[in-house]
């Protein structure tokens, strides 16, 4: 007979979720338990975490969300890793998400992945470790997914004062031509050598 590997599972879901996360509720309706037994195997797959030294990685929870993490004590290491040469520019998918979050802000990682038909984690990832997007809030609903929105830092760089200074869209566009619109706005403005986060 098979064990089932509960935590594991759970591992698994939480790393798929990404930075949105999972609640409670959503787990016991994947895993087709009851959402105590949810809670007591993602507290003992966060006690795991935190028994083991040599995980980078741990379980956290915020507003009832539970997501993976990266270990602060390794805070340092990640920085180094945003501010290599090879870190220094924006890739088109970095790019891409950027307008469709400069122009659709507040605005899910769903909506953004629905407009670009495909996954936005790392993108995000970067544009977030440049300090160009933040997290402005949370989504209403299921799962209470986080809102991105633009900086300030990405009104500095790009030479505008305001949001509003973008260049205006075509009263009726789909959603998902959404981003090939909005790339004449970098194709106007003259992208800066260091980004920030960059250290430079």
């Amino acid at each position: 007979m098979n064990i089932v590997n509960w935590k594991g599972i759970v591992e698994s879901l939480l790393f798929a979720a990404g930075d949105e996360g999972l609640t409670l509720k959503q787990m016991a309706l994947v895993l087709e338990i009851e959402e105590l037994q949810a809670e007591e195997i993602i507290k003992e797959l966060m006690e795991d975490y935190q028994k083991d030294d040599m995980r980078g990685i741990t379980v956290i929870e915020l507003a009832g969300t539970y997501q993976l993490a990266t270990k602060k004590e390794n805070s340092a290491y990640l920085k180094r890793l945003v501010v290599t040469p090879q870190a220094s520019t924006l890739s088109q998918a970095a790019l891409e998400t950027l307008a469709i979050i400069a122009y659709k802000q507040p605005i899910t990682r769903a909506e953004i992945e629905e407009i670009r038909g495909v996954k936005t984690e790392r993108p995000i990832h970067t544009l977030m470790a440049k300090a160009l997007i933040k997290e402005v809030g949370r989504a209403d609903g299921s799962g209470r997914a986080y809102l991105y929105g633009t900086t300030k830092e990405f009104l500095d760089y790009f030479g505008l004062k305001k949001i509003e200074e973008l260049p205006p869209l075509p009263e009726k566009v789909d959603e998902e031509y959404l981003q090939d619109e909005a790339d004449l706005f970098f194709d106007k403005v003259q992208l800066p050598l260091a980004f920030p986060g960059d250290g430079q």
